[in-house]
């Protein structure tokens, strides 16, 4: 009898801790499938606002297009918030993580991903709700996806991203006509025969016709067109042999119920420029984007993964593949990460690997005088510039919480700057110092510096370019605030960029004014203004006595940008905003443009 007990008893244990396992695995599929649904929900939404481009660019309503492209970057973590707080209600998740149990919700997820069209985006989803619920310490990847868990690499083979078009059996014209035919638009192009004449033409002026075209020598298209501000492009790529030639066909509103070829683009340059980190995120349509970002990888050889996701508007899944990115160089790099070069800045420090192209900016604990801001100002003012249009003047800035970096990689100098600077950020766990809140940039010259070796040539260019940025900016509602050389840096295609932000405003927020005639003068010897200056006063005559020291660019200045120092040509931007006028800023030069080539007609 006492036998018989405990077996009885063995068994009734047994079957206890295999019903506990399979409520477990139950429980496991239902987590999984709870985080995919949260991320369906988020593409669909994401999908159903880019889809309105089309119609916002057929109806010429810009506002509306950029709004659109703002509303985007919310999205991802309202979906991810609204996952979060599902999970915590229906299985009561807390702080502490199951281990076994979150393997098993990590496979079944794998297991749902299955030729799932955007499975790495889903990926990312799951390490956003995940780290959302639960400590750093649990972020490995037996928990998350540190590395992909699925390849994307075939994903489109039922359903092609792109089209084929083959000029060596059909002819150029032809194929060039076909090329425009299938832009989706319910506006019709105002001279289709002009615009494929014009876009032959200029293709038999550029290196495809100088090379001997191949056999099989043809042109891919993406089917969904990259919408942007007032335009939207016809991205494509030539084949030829081993040879890839990118292309890409801008398509103008003529606001007469009509569509144009602006030009066609063909200087990787020009298309990088088009692609830079500088520029707001594209609206494209895309159930595959890994398809996409491939297809574009291999006409942007010098854009990584991360660059290319984020311009087209998956800035979350740009984000993952950057660290992905950064741990791979950690792990194939020596170098020590130290203090970046240029003028320290009063509100960030900031640092950089010399053989790595970014800068790493973490706010300052206290900002000492004149800066009057606070941290939730400097990071609002971050956030201003990521939902804004940068119009190719504005660096892009990835912003990460709870990074960690080996104290090992650190160079003695730049810990001591970060300990004195910026403490209130710091966390020493092991061998690891984890940054709670930081920034991350593309590396760029400061032009104060590059003004120190420039030739004069180098300096007259960079000048058109630092005036230019202020104007660009301006006519996007963007009152840079900070003019000094330090705040602006220079690309390695010369191009000039803004990438301090602490001090930005709104155009519309910004009083202009003259400096009012002194009364005596003695007003005009006294160490202090005769007149009064509220808080948003800006005298642009004053940008002289700071920018303009050097009587090279102080010539150059006065050359190509004296409006710049008259309050009337601010104004002026003010009221065209005020009215609802959005200027055009085009991502290539004007020169480049068929109207200018061709003129009107």
């Amino acid at each position: 009898m006492a036998g018989g007990g405990v077996a009885k008893a063995g068994l009734a244990a047994v079957s206890g801790q295999a019903g506990h396992r399979g409520l477990a695995e139950l429980d496991a599929q239902r987590i999984a499938q709870t985080i995919l649904d949260g991320f369906n929900r988020h593409y669909r939404i994401f999908l159903k606002l880019t889809s309105v481009a089309r119609e916002r660019f057929e109806a010429g309503d810009w506002l509306g297009q950029r709004q659109a492209a703002a509303d985007r970057i919310n999205l991802y973590p309202l979906r991810v918030s609204e996952s979060t707080e599902r999970l915590k209600s229906e299985f009561g998740l807390r702080n502490a993580v199951d281990q076994e149990l979150w393997r098993e919700v990590k496979l079944h997820y794998l297991g749902l991903l299955y030729e799932h069209k955007q499975s790495e985006l889903a990926e990312t989803f799951y390490n956003s709700v995940f780290t959302y619920l639960f400590h750093r310490r649990y972020y490995n990847n037996n928990n998350i996806f540190v590395r992909p868990g699925l390849s994307t690499e075939y994903l489109d083979d039922d359903d092609p991203v792109f089209d084929s078009y083959y000029p060596t059996r059909q002819g150029f014209v032809s194929s060039v006509r076909s090329i425009l035919q299938a832009f989706p638009c319910g506006l019709p192009f105002e001279n289709l025969r002009r615009d494929v004449w014009r876009l032959v033409h200029r293709i038999k002026m550029t290196r495809m016709p100088s090379t001997e075209l191949r056999r099989h020598f043809h042109l891919q298209v993406l089917r969904a067109p990259f919408y942007r501000n007032k335009a939207a492009y016809i991205v494509g790529r030539a084949i030829n042999g081993a040879d890839v030639i990118p292309f890409v066909i801008p398509i103008l509103n003529n606001g007469k119920g009509g569509v144009y070829v602006d030009t066609l683009l063909m200087d990787g340059d020009d298309i990088a420029n088009l692609f830079s980190f500088a520029r707001a995120y594209f609206l494209v349509e895309t159930q595959t984007p890994a398809a996409v970002v491939r297809f574009l990888s291999r006409m942007l050889p010098t854009k990584t993964t991360a660059d290319l996701y984020t311009a087209i508007g998956l800035q979350k899944q740009g984000k993952t593949e950057f660290y992905r990115g950064f741990l791979h160089h950690l792990a194939h790099s020596t170098d020590q990460l130290e203090i970046a070069p240029g003028v320290k800045g009063l509100v960030m420090t900031v640092f950089t690997m010399p053989s790595y192209p970014y800068v790493f900016k973490v706010i300052n604990d206290r900002f000492p005088p004149p800066k009057e801001v606070d941290r939730k100002t400097v990071k609002h003012k971050y956030q201003i510039v990521k939902m804004h249009d940068r119009v190719g003047r504005m660096a892009d800035t990835l912003e990460y919480s709870h990074a960690a970096f080996p104290i090992s990689r650190i160079n003695d100098e730049l810990m001591a700057e970060l300990k004195s600077k910026c403490g209130n950020s710091l966390e020493f766990e092991g061998d690891k110092v984890i940054v709670r809140h930081l920034y991350i940039e593309r590396r760029l010259n400061p032009l104060n510096l590059y003004f120190q070796n420039a030739t004069l040539e180098q300096k007259e260019q960079a000048i058109i370019g630092f005036g230019n940025a202020l104007k660009e900016m301006a006519a996007a509602n963007i009152f840079a605030g900070d003019l000094l050389y330090k705040n602006f840096g220079v690309t390695r295609h010369g191009r000039v960029i803004f990438y301090d932000y602490d001090e930005i405003e709104f155009m519309t927020q910004i009083n202009f004014r003259r400096i009012p005639e002194p009364r005596t003068p003695e007003d005009e010897m006294a160490a202090e203004p005769w007149y009064s200056v509220a808080p948003n006063d800006v005298f642009p005559e004053e940008f002289a006595s700071f920018v303009l020291i050097d009587p090279d660019l102080r010539r150059f200045f006065m050359q190509y940008h004296r409006e710049l120092l008259d309050a009337d040509y601010w104004k002026g931007i003010q009221q065209n905003i005020r009215a609802g006028q959005l200027g055009d800023v085009f991502p290539y030069s004007a020169t480049k443009r068929f109207r200018t080539i061709y003129g009107e007609g």
